[in-house]
Parts: C-alpha cells; structure tokens; sequence
C-alpha cells in the first residue's frame, strides 16, 4: 500500500482494512509517535495517518450550545469547509398527524373527555389503531422497568402489551402506577400559569433585596428598616442550619448542556456518579414560568440527595427569585449553583456567566440574595480561573466570597473565558486557590459551632480528568476535596467505574452498546415510547453518541495513559461492532439508535453538530 493510499479518506470507518496488512506496522508507530496531539495506536489497528477531519473539544462543559463561535481549523481553505459547526440544524422532531384524546389513551382507564363533544382530537380507538404505524417487533422497554407502559395505545411497541380482541392493555401483575415516571420536583401547570401570568408573590426575595440596596436601606426610616430585618429572621434559614454538603473524595457529574440531560444523568447514577447537576437553566425563563426551563430541573429519584441544580443571572431580583422558587416547589434539590463560568457570548453580554467574574461585588450580592431567600438549599458557585488568560482572578474572588460565608462549595474550571476549551486546564492554579480555601476552613474552624457561616466550604477542581489517574493526581494536591468530570464522562461514561476500582477498564464492544441500550430505556421512559417520544430519544442519543464515538478502548493503544485532547489517526476496532462504535459519520450513530428505538422514519432528521461529523464531508 502506498503513502498516498493511507491517508486517503474512509467513506466510513466500516469500509475498513483490506490492504492493511501490507502495511509497515513499524513505520506507523513511528509517524504517529511523531504527531503532537495524536494517540499512540498499536500499528495493526491503525487504517490511515490522516486525521485532517477531527474535530475539537470545544463542548461547553456548563455552558448553552454555543451558535455563534466556530472551531474552524485547518491548513486551507478546504479543510475549514469540514470543521466548524452546523449552526442553523434544525433539531425539532414531527409529531404524530393524528392526534387522540388523551382520556382513550388507556382504554380502561375510565377517564372522560373534560371538552366533551367540543374536542377536535379522536376518540375512535380502531381508527386510530388502524392508521398507526406497524409496531417496533419485541417488547415495550418501558413496560419492563415499570410493569406498565405511560403511553397506553400511542406506544410503538403497543403489540407486546396490548389485546387487540378486547382493546384492553396488559400490566404486569402487581405493578404500582406512577405517572410522574419516577421523576421528581416537578412544577404544576397552575403555578407556571402563576408565574407566566406574574401574578405570583415573591415574599421573601422583595426583603432580601430591599436588604442588599445599601442606597435604599439608608434612605428608610428607623420603623420601617426595622420591619424588613423582622420580617428577613423570619424566613432566613442560617447557612449552617442548612442542608449538609459532602464533596470529599465524592464522584461528581458536571453540569452539561443538551447531552447532560435526565436520562444521562440517571445512567451516569448507574455507573458510579455520587453527585449529578442539572442542565443550566435560565433564572428569567423560570421565573416567566416557562415550560422548557422548569424541565430541566426534574431529576430522576436516584438522583436524590446529591442533586444541584444549576441557574444563570446578572441581577439580584432574577438570582433571588429564582432562589426562591426552586425551594417552593422542588423537595429534592440539594444544591443550587450558581453558574459564574459559561464562556459563550450569548450569555456574556447580558453580564450572566463568565461575565460575572469582572464584577465580583455583583456576583457576591448574588450569592448573598440566593443564601437568603433558598431556604435549607446551600448555595454553591462555579467559575474559571478569569477573564482573560494573563490575568486570572479567582483567587482573590475566592477570597472575598469566604469571607461574606454565604457559600458551601467552589468548582473552579481551570481555564480563562478566553481559553474557552484550548490548551490543557491549569491545575497548579487550582490547588493554590484549594490553598486559601485550607486555610480559611483552619483558621474557621474554632467558631464553626456559633458562626452562620457554613463550614467547611469545599473546593472542587474541574478540567481534563479523563482517567482514575489523573482523579488521584488532583484530589491528592492540596484544598482539593474532589474533581467535577465533565467530557471524560460523556467520551467514557464507565469513567467513575474507573475511579471506583482504580484501573483501567477495557470495556468490550459488547459491554458498551449495553451502556446505550441502557441509556436508550431511560430515554424512552422519560420522553415516552410514542412517535415523538422514539424521535425525542433518537435524537438525543445521537448527541450522546457524538461524544461516545471518540472513546479510545484500552486494548488498541500503545501507549498510556490516555488523554482528553489526543486526537487519534483513522482507525478500526477488534470487531467490526467496536469499530461501528468508533465511527465519527452520523449516519452510523443514528444506525446504532435502530437497535433499541426501532427503524428510523422520514419524520426523523438529525443534523450532527460538527461538521466534520457529516457524512456528505467524509466523502469529500
């Protein structure tokens, strides 16, 4: 085989290998020694040296997708068509064209048509039956983890619990119903009425705030200053009165957009995770009472107690309400985050996330406003190392929030907003800020029993952690309690598996596509098994999958450990089922998804979000 013909392009990492082995294994590991930034692969699985469609690491580890920034690459004008990002996919999903009434959903369910003969939706159960779209061969996922299907007549595998002679469903003997789908903190639709109305009360955030003006506080009277500090004991809850925090040598999940979602979230439970956080939400969309943005607060219950929940703000009233509302209508949060580290620009010009860090007196007032009015919720911040990459200032941030004691932990992300994902996390600058934090808990540590101040306050390091060894080599520097994962988990979800059994696990092919067919019924549980529901869960798989993909297994490297940032030459796997699963095209992700979620339909579209993951570019 030529040089030429070895760095020609694979139309797919399937189309592997047939004149691999003429190929000098020696030489290959030379040039792949020889490539900075390259994984070490043995020869024999080595297909071709050129690796021009990598893509970056530019996931945004708490952060909303970022739409407008590209990760452009390349050496000419016809790579950089290949990288970047598909900024206008489209990623809404076709509902079913006929749609049911909700009361025949369960045919013997004995609900009744609120709108009676007003209802516009169809009630003929055979009508519809006959119209739906063939059932999905074998049995319905979601009947066997909870002995019953929530989406009744409309589920896809409605063949496997359903008699078709007496329009009746079939439950599993002794199954508990449970409509919530063992989901928790869920918000009723009269109270996000309330707060889209704005006809709610916000008692506690109205004190709070009038406390935190010093300009207002010394323009009221004696009386009724006086009032408002009656009225702030009544509600405040002491930060050492608060629910208890434990990060020490604790396993945590980082906030993720899009792919940290509940059902990942719950798999990651499976797979060691002590800790898990919510996708950041938008403190004015919660207080707007919007729809999308209370979802993401819901958790599953095995998320609880070790559930944060994590919020974006610029301003005292959206930070407290926000607060406020979370401990009024979630019971099972155990911690509200404060989100000071999200680089996008989006958010960074409306003086939320990273944009925070230049102006610490507000970010600290915020923090303060949230303390008073979450109730027995701690508070707790994440941030980076600064700004700009020549002048990180998080130490000194760190400092003053100490000292104002309205907080229970600190992540710090070791990069600069301007660093965004590039360049390797600073963790000598996170153990010196785990250097005040020691100190501060020392020299606390005498009036822990009559302070307010929360203690200790813990600090949780976060960047690049991608094996049990580097866990070991940060929580063993000093001040560090523990490392938040963030892409480690999603590249490799069995990442804290590894931590746990401090080895390297060289998971099979097998092993894995487990993994996803466990992610796939706790997505098909918590979005539903109907049409929209299958589409809903393709879709966020395949995001999944966009990470997974990248996952480098043991048993084909030459050389550890492994790292985040290597980016590997065209390779093939042990079997072909590994190299499918090492495949970048989305196609071949979305081939994946039809081993649990059944055939994709023309009402399916999922566009990936790198470019250099489109399968129209790997031909080129």
């Amino acid at each position: 085989m030529t040089e030429e013909s070895l760095k020609r392009p694979l139309e797919s990492t399937l189309d592997s290998t047939s004149d691999i082995n003429n190929t000098n294994d020696e030489n290959k590991k030379l040039k792949t020694e020889e490539l900075k930034g390259v994984a070490v692969i043995k020869p024999e699985f080595i297909v071709s040296l050129n690796n021009d469609d990598a893509i970056d690491d530019d996931l945004a580890e708490d952060s909303r997708e970022n739409n407008e920034d590209s990760v452009a690459t390349g050496s000419n004008k016809d790579k950089k068509k290949n990288r970047g990002q598909n900024k206008a996919r489209k990623l809404i999903q076709i509902k079913e064209e006929m749609k049911i009434c909700p009361s025949i959903i369960d045919p013997q369910s004995g609900k009744i048509c609120i709108k009676g003969s007003e209802c516009n939706w169809e009630h003929d159960i055979k009508k519809y039956l006959d119209q739906k779209e063939k059932c999905i061969e074998g049995q319905c996922p979601v009947w066997n983890l909870l002995g019953y299907c929530p989406m009744g007549i409309k589920c896809r595998w409605l063949s496997s619990h359903f008699n078709y002679d007496l329009n009746q469903l079939i439950y599993k003997e002794n199954y508990i119903r449970d409509d919530n789908r063992e989901e928790i903190n869920l918000i009723s639709m009269d109270d996000k009425r309330l707060l889209y109305k704005k006809k709610f009360d916000f008692p506690n955030s109205e004190v709070s705030i009038k406390l935190a003006d010093d300009d207002k506080m010394n323009r009221m009277d004696i009386e009724n200053r006086k009032k408002l500090e009656n009225e702030y004991k009544e509600f405040k809850i002491k930060a050492s009165e608060k629910k208890k925090l434990n990060y020490k040598g604790k396993k945590v999940l980082s906030p993720l957009t899009t792919v940290g979602n509940l059902p990942y979230r719950r798999l990651m439970k499976t797979l060691g995770a002590d800790i898990t956080f919510s996708e950041m939400a938008l403190s004015n969309s919660l207080i707007n009472g919007q729809n999308s943005e209370w979802a993401l607060l819901k958790a599953h219950k095995s998320e609880y107690p070790g559930f944060g929940v994590q919020i974006a703000a610029s301003k005292t009233w959206q930070a407290s309400k926000s607060a406020e509302l979370i401990y009024k209508f979630t019971n099972n949060v155990s911690e509200i985050n404060l989100n000071c580290g999200c680089p996008i620009d989006l958010l960074f010009k409306r003086g939320e996330g990273s944009a925070l860090m230049g102006n610490s007196n507000r970010m600290k007032n915020l923090l303060k406003v949230m303390n008073d009015c979450s109730g027995d919720i701690p508070i707790t911040v994440k941030m980076r190392m600064g700004i700009n990459d020549k002048k990180p200032i998080a130490d000194e941030i760190v400092k003053k929030l100490l000292n104002s004691g309205d907080i229970g932990a600190i992540t710090i992300h070791g990069r600069s907003r301007q660093q965004r994902y590039t360049k390797e996390a600073n963790w000598d600058y996170i153990e010196n800020i785990g250097k005040i934090v020691k100190e501060y808990n020392e020299n606390f540590e005498e009036l822990k029993d009559v302070s307010d101040k929360p203690n200790p306050v813990y600090l949780i390091g976060n960047g690049d952690c991608y094996t049990f060894e580097d866990y070991n080599e940060h929580i063993n520097r000093t001040g560090i309690d523990t490392v938040m994962i963030a892409r480690g988990a999603l590249i490799k979800p069995w990442i804290f598996e590894e931590i746990e059994s401090q080895q390297y696990l060289d998971k099979s092919a097998t092993e894995r596509l487990e993994i996803i067919k466990n992610y796939s019924n706790f997505a098909l549980q918590h979005w539903g098994t109907d049409e929209f529901g299958i589409n809903t869960s393709r879709r966020f798989l395949c995001e999944f999958l966009s990470f997974t993909y990248r996952y480098l297994p043991i048993g084909i490297l030459d050389k550890l450990p492994p790292k985040l940032n290597e980016r590997p030459p065209k390779w093939r796997g042990r079997n072909e089922l590994e190299t499918l699963l090492g495949s970048s095209d989305y196609k071949d992700w979305i081939k994946i998804s039809e081993m649990f979620l059944g055939k994709a339909n023309e009402n399916f579209s999922f566009i990936p979000k790198h470019k250099s993951n489109s399968y129209e570019n790997s031909r080129n």
